[in-house]
């Protein structure tokens, strides 16, 4: 599991590869939560491009990010999520919160 976090601007992109699981989330969780404390973006894109695999941990991932976003003031965009886990985030019901954005940032 590896995170990448570039910021540009106002904006700050996870690049998030590998398995999210209940041992690699918290990591993850925290390296975000850093840098966005640090940089008070406006918009935070979560990239899932490189996620092979992901279990409720991932939900709990995206949500965390969300009641964060809400409580600095900024946008989460959850973008590049695989095939293979569309339906596990349509299940969840994360797209109700329109987070999850088809185009790539």
């Amino acid at each position: 599991m590896s995170v990448t976090i570039s910021t540009h601007g106002k904006e700050l992109t996870a690049l998030i590869k590998g398995e999210i699981d209940h041992h690699t989330a918290s990591s993850v969780r925290e390296m975000i939560d850093s840098e966005a404390q640090k940089n008070s973006p406006n918009t935070i894109n979560l990239d899932f491009s490189g996620v092979t695999f992901m279990d409720s941990s991932g939900i709990g991932l995206i949500m965390g990010r969300y009641r964060l976003s809400q409580m600095i003031g900024a946008r989460l965009n959850v973008v590049n999520v695989p095939p293979h886990l569309q339906r596990m985030v349509s299940l969840s019901g994360i797209t109700s919160l329109g987070v999850i954005k088809e185009d790539r940032c």
